[in-house]
């Protein structure tokens, strides 16, 4: 089992922004959702695991050591796919495998090679294996880089919004690869699609302004919110008035209609069913600063 420690991790930068603060996450073996909207802090704790940059305060311990310390300790068990990547045109997926394993320090040929092949089954890509990478679709390039991600065998990997853009069916085939990688490792999942993370992870947090919002497994915070959360079909010019009326925490089109979802207590008036919450009403919920069995700002 592999243990991921994160204590008391802060992070301000030169411009005044502070990035991260007091950030306390214990990860095991398993998908864990990072959620939260552009500019809460996802990348530069992702960075900070990684050890591509310092902490001002705190440590992050993996297996029992400071990677602050043994930053090269970290980075010889650690796989990372970043939101994009560039690859060099021209290049096969073999010989570009073949190429970051070498700067993995996978020298032996016989194991490189073996173990090449077996990422690009295990990924779907062994009978593209000879085509350029940058010939291949948005679904083929992330699961590429699922594949160079899990070259020497890492023990933490990083995945950041690797969803995004992709069609239906890719998504679930990629789903379906990161919950397979999920069972041996620690697979953090960065993202703000709430769906990937209420899909794949079994433990979860939520960013904002730098700081752990909210903390748990996806059902038990859907549990906690069960009870508060009403829907109903209104007219589209009637929006404004119901978000000053009530605590609208979303609206979308429905069948061609406008629906609202809104948080309350009790039912706040005729013509509102209650409705079982989703992660994407928690989320909601908690960015408009509605209480979802919170404790001193954090679920457990």
């Amino acid at each position: 089992m592999n243990t991921l420690e994160i204590n008391h991790l802060s992070k301000t930068y030169s411009n005044g922004v502070k990035a991260l603060q007091q950030i306390n996450l214990t990860l095991e073996n398993g998908m864990f959702g990072l959620l939260g909207p552009n500019g809460a802090g996802k990348s530069s704790l992702m960075r900070t695991i990684a050890a591509l940059q310092l902490p001002d305060k705190g440590n992050v311990i993996f297996n029992g050591t400071d990677i602050g310390e043994q930053p090269q300790f970290i980075r010889k068990h650690l796989g990372y796919l970043p939101q994009e990547f560039g690859v060099y045109p021209k290049v096969s997926a073999v010989e570009l495998l073949n190429h970051m394993a070498i700067l993995k320090g996978i020298f032996n040929q016989k194991i490189r090679k073996e173990q090449i092949e077996s990422l690009l089954v295990q990924t779907n890509l062994y009978q593209h294996r000879k085509k350029s990478v940058s010939s291949y679709s948005g679904g083929m390039k992330q699961r590429f880089g699922i594949a160079q991600a899990l070259l020497g065998n890492p023990k933490v990997i990083i995945v950041d919004e690797p969803t995004a853009g992709l069609d239906p069916e890719e998504r679930n085939r990629f789903h379906n690869l990161l919950s397979e990688i999920g069972e041996q490792v620690i697979v953090v999942l960065s993202t703000h699609i709430v769906e990937d993370v209420r899909d794949l992870c079994t433990k979860m947090a939520v960013m904002g302004g730098g700081k752990i919002l909210l903390e748990g497994s996806p059902k038990e915070l859907m549990t906690n919110l069960n009870g508060h959360i009403w829907k109903k079909e209104i007219k589209k010019e009637t929006l404004e008035a119901h978000q000053k009326s009530f605590n609208v925490i979303s609206s979308r089109l429905f069948a061609g209609n406008t629906q609202i979802h809104v948080y309350a207590d009790r039912q706040p008036e005729e013509g509102f069913e209650l409705v079982d919450a989703g992660l994407e009403e928690v989320y909601f919920s908690l960015m408009r600063g509605f209480p979802i069995g919170r404790k001193e700002g954090v679920a457990c």
